[in-house]
């Protein structure tokens, strides 16, 4: 099962924390804010921010795909490019917040009481819970959104259980694999395809593996050539995502052919960000 949330209005699942995260600090007097993202959650919050006429400054990996930079100017925020890892991007935005807002997706819990609306959605629309979810992980958000929405609803007792939550990760940032199963993965890749889950310290891991753990899930490590896999999996079916929303593909692929799922179950996908995002990567290393 499918859900398109790359056709929100900025083209990625971000704008559902992003609508409510915004429409907090517009209520309580913020007239400026800082970001830091890969590029879809800094879109969203630049978009919003522009709606409710609060300033934006966002701040993106030196090698952000173009696409997701460009839509961040054309909302009007100011773009500060930041060489070296995503740590360094994240460093720069808390220094530069000092004298502003840091209104970080990565740890504002508003941004995750957004994207728990997913799962409200998911329920409605099935009129039931699935077995399973498939979710890419980068700082957890969209994971731990997903089971604090099905967890409010079994406690509401509008469901009587929870999905198996399944994380999917890269080779090259596994930290929450490591953590789950206690040992290191010496398997990395050069070229970071999977751009908007290459998060090298998640801030919420412990939570993450806990959600993971109680479900009695997993966190599935991909390849680029399982993602790239994946990717013509769906665009096959018509769906143009961006690389990192087809990592959850990928992990779909690899539990299917583990045999991880009963026959008839029923697997939650989110499919995360659009593919006109990501053209310039897909160029080079799908398409190649």
């Amino acid at each position: 099962m499918y859900k398109l949330d790359f056709l929100n209005p900025t083209g990625s699942f971000k704008d559902r924390g992003a609508s409510v995260l915004i429409s907090h600090l517009n209520e309580i007097g913020i007239k400026e804010i800082v970001e830091d993202s890969s590029g879809n959650a800094g879109a969203a919050i630049a978009a919003y921010s522009k709606a409710a006429g609060i300033k934006c400054r966002v701040f993106v990996p030196a090698e952000a795909p173009f696409g997701k930079v460009l839509q961040i100017i054309v909302y009007g925020a100011e773009i500060i490019r930041v060489p070296g890892s995503r740590e360094n991007v994240n460093k720069a935005a808390l220094e530069a917040a000092q004298k502003s807002y840091y209104a970080g997706h990565l740890w504002n819990p508003f941004f995750i009481e957004g994207l728990k609306t997913i799962s409200f959605e998911v329920y409605e629309q099935t009129r039931g819970v699935p077995d399973a979810a498939i979710l890419p992980v980068g700082s957890g958000g969209l994971l731990l959104g997903v089971h604090k929405g099905f967890k409010e609803l079994r406690e509401m007792r509008l469901a009587e259980k929870i999905p198996r939550i399944f994380g999917v990760q890269t080779y090259g940032f596994a930290q929450a694999y490591e953590r789950l199963h206690n040992k290191k993965v010496k398997k990395a890749e050069e070229a970071i395809l999977a751009d908007g889950i290459a998060v090298p310290n998640p801030p919420r891991i412990d939570q993450i593996v806990r959600a993971v753990k109680e479900t009695g899930g997993d966190i599935i490590l991909v390849s680029n050539e399982e993602i790239i896999e994946g990717f013509k999996d769906l665009a096959s079916l018509g769906l143009f995502v961006e690389p990192t929303s087809a990592t959850a593909q990928a992990a779909l692929n690899k539990l299917i052919k583990e045999k991880v799922f009963e026959r008839g179950s029923t697997i939650f996908v989110p499919l995360t960000g659009i593919g006109l995002k990501a053209t310039d990567k897909i160029g080079k290393y799908i398409l190649k």
